[in-house]
């Protein structure tokens, strides 16, 4: 079998062959000490530490890399590397998986990782009743073989060269078999912390575990407090105040203050998280391309990008690949405010006006409802009234989303084109937040997802990337850089992950005090 690099398969999708993954690089300037204290955005009362769930930052930081493990993981540097698989190897069709598990870890509550938890961990996503969004990777996965306690062997329906990729998605948390429900009502993970407690939407306080696997490697805070603050200036202000260490989401209108402190450093990094306004193409009138189509040249992308990222972003084209993934189609035609376009295709569908209702509030991404209302300024030129709804910020994942007709969201996008469309797009899977039925689209899903030529890859998922911008229900107006803050008493290593917020979800294990 052929050797790929950890990076080669990142950039090449290429996935037959045997990958070593033998974890994160050794910290020189690292140390042990300290409580960590964070600010985080992103709670509800709702959360809990089922990992099917997550959908939002604070929970997804408390999960992987804290007090739970993935099987693999994305570093800051944008290597896959093994978290609790050590390595693997794919047959040539990348139909048939074989993943050798870390010896020698254990859980908080003393049993030990293997092989059985790794089966009951990823049949949680798909026994009946189970609301997850990585429903769709382990739905591929046809047969569980466990070869011995520490190996385990993957039969896949179809060939899918990003695979190793899909198990770091942080819904895909290891518990231990037999005593799941307890672990999520307790948090009982691998992860480098334990929970001491837990308010959900409110604050978690946990203790860094003795004699971890990740010993000298990760995990420098002897303590960490994570503080629900969803309140944006509440969350600057905690900063400056020296309340909190770090904080995700830069508020940009206090923006110039925490540049102005000393004891703030603000950390940027582009990557995939993208703002956008899905509308459920199964109900009207939305159910019309037409209407569709209006309400995409009803748009002015570039003043949004100017005064809702004040500058921090690039506009986005409806469709949801980014900057930082590899099949980028930089050919397609961009979607440009037009009223007289508008106006065309409101009179294909029939229409004189349109009257739509869309639904926000500021829990969905930082300036949501100022976003929505400059919408609304721009599309009354088109002869589309937006009613604005502003919805409360407790609760809005669970009774917004996927729930109202149209409605503000934002993807922290995916590190690869496959896991993103396979999570928001592919047909039937719970979060595809916009119900789009398109056949060529979902053909081009399955082909493109089994295909190791990196040429035909590139121009099956350009060809989708057409259809989204010209057909689907989602519109994506910019691309957000992920811009996060913390005291400069924190350290860190020489690059900051982009996949999500907070380095990738992952400041807890990867950051330490000077």
């Amino acid at each position: 079998m052929s050797q790929f690099s950890r990076r080669g398969l990142l950039k090449t999708g290429a996935a037959a062959g045997v990958i070593a993954a033998t974890g994160l690089p050794a910290k020189s300037a690292a140390k042990r000490g300290g409580k960590l204290r964070m600010g985080l955005n992103g709670a509800n009362t709702s959360d809990s530490f089922d990992g099917r769930t997550h959908s939002d930052q604070f929970m997804i930081h408390m999960g992987h890399g804290t007090v739970f493990d993935c099987l693999t993981e994305v570093t800051a540097a944008g290597e896959l590397v093994g978290e609790l698989a050590e390595s693997w190897e794919a047959s040539s069709d990348a139909k048939t998986w074989t993943f050798n598990l870390r010896k020698g870890v254990t859980f908080h509550n003393g049993k030990s990782f293997g092989a059985d938890d790794v089966i009951a961990s990823l049949n949680m996503h798909t026994e009946e009743g189970a609301k997850s969004a990585a429903q769709p990777i382990v739905a591929a996965i046809t047969t569980m073989k466990k070869m011995n306690d520490h190996q385990i062997q993957f039969t896949l329906a179809a060939g899918n060269a990003d695979f190793p990729f899909l198990l770091s998605d942080y819904h895909i948390l290891m518990y231990p078999a037999g005593m799941i429900d307890e672990a999520i009502a307790k948090g009982i993970g691998t992860g480098l912390y334990k929970v001491v407690s837990f308010d959900p939407g409110v604050r978690c306080v946990l203790t860094r575990v003795d004699s971890h696997y990740k010993d000298g490697r990760a995990g420098w805070f002897d303590e960490i407090e994570c503080i629900a603050i969803n309140d944006s200036s509440a969350r600057m202000n905690a900063l400056m105040t020296g309340q909190v260490d770090a904080v995700n989401r830069v508020d940009f209108k206090t923006e110039p203050l925490l540049r102005a402190n000393p004891n703030v450093e603000i950390f940027e990094v582009t990557g995939n998280m993208h703002y956008t306004f899905p509308m459920l193409t199964n109900q009207a009138p939305f159910d019309d391309v037409n209407v569709r189509k209006a309400l995409k040249y009803g748009l002015n992308r570039q003043e949004m990008v100017d005064k809702i990222l004040q500058g921090h972003g690039m506009v986005g084209n409806d469709h949801p690949i980014g900057p930082a993934n590899q099949y980028l189609a930089t050919d397609i035609p961009q979607i440009e405010f037009d009223a007289d376009k508008a106006k065309f295709h409101m009179k294909a569908a029939g229409l004189t006006e349109l009257n739509v209702d869309l639904s926000a509030s500021d829990a969905a991404f930082n300036g949501a409802v100022d976003a929505s209302q400059l919408y609304q300024a721009s599309a009354k030129n088109a002869g589309i009234n937006i009613n604005v709804v502003q919805e409360p910020a407790d609760g809005y994942w669970s009774n917004v989303w996927l729930k109202k007709g149209w409605c503000a969201c934002y993807w922290s996008g995916r590190a690869t084109e496959d896991w993103m469309f396979s999570t928001a797009y592919e047909s039937g899977v719970p979060w595809n937040d916009t119900h789009w039925e398109n056949a060529r689209f979902q053909e081009l899903l399955l082909t493109a997802r089994a295909e190791l030529d990196s040429n035909k890859r590139r121009a099956q998922y350009a060809e989708m990337q057409m259809l989204l911008s010209q057909e689907g229900g989602t519109i994506i107006p910019m691309f957000a850089n992920t811009v996060d803050a913390a005291s400069t008493k924190l350290a860190h290593g020489p690059d900051i992950g982009n996949i999500w917020q907070m380095d990738s979800s992952r400041l807890t294990e990867r950051w330490w005090f000077a």
